[in-house]
């Protein structure tokens, strides 16, 4: 029996079977339509959430089979079975569809961490490496005589140009420029670091 004849056909009950209201629908019915929701919207989000366990997505698959059920309406076919029973079915395919996606996105992520390839940060090991490199530094700053480490200092340290060095330290700025290349020379050998 085709959507127009069981609109066409009129229940004997006061109120209308859904197949009735599925096939008034069909013909552009909302108020039909908006009866139908009223019945069918607790069982199908009773159906997802058994699938789901999750009210959220079980509320988003409700609304997406009420969607498809008006777009649908009019392919119902009554001679196949009832449409609770249809609308349930397609409530259960489309929770198992949500199940399978959601998981396929865990297993996605999980793959994306798998493969990357950059070393994980680890803040005690990175804190140890800059201690270490603090401590070095400062015992290769010990090798350099006062004029050189002064120098150094200020330009690498406090962000002096080599002019505000120069007049910081009441030194012609040809000077200052001599005494930092010889100290980062020393600083170099000092450090271990080979060109």
């Amino acid at each position: 029996m085709t959507a127009r004849a069981v609109a066409l056909r009129a229940g004997s009950g006061t109120e209308p079977e859904p197949e009735q209201l599925l096939a008034r629908a069909a013909l552009g019915d909302e108020q039909a339509f908006a009866a139908l929701y009223d019945r069918l919207a607790g069982p199908i989000f009773g159906t997802a959430l058994q699938v789901l366990r999750s009210r959220a997505h079980a509320e988003e698959v409700t609304q997406e089979v009420l969607l498809e059920i008006w777009r649908k309406a009019a392919t119902f076919d009554a001679a196949r079975g009832r449409v609770q029973t249809w609308a349930l079915t397609i409530a259960h395919r489309r929770a198992i569809d949500r199940v399978r996606s959601e998981q396929a996105a865990v297993d996605r992520e999980d793959r994306a961490e798998r493969l990357d390839l950059r070393r994980p940060y680890d803040d005690v090991t990175e804190a140890t490496l800059d201690h270490f490199d603090r401590v070095q530094v400062r015992a290769a700053l010990g090798v350099l005589t006062e004029l050189q480490r002064e120098s150094i200092l200020l330009a690498y340290f406090q962000g002096y140009t080599c002019r505000e060095v120069s007049e910081e330290l009441g030194v012609a700025i040809g000077t200052v420029k001599t005494r930092m290349r010889d100290g980062l020379v020393r600083l170099r050998d000092a450090l271990g670091v080979h060109r």
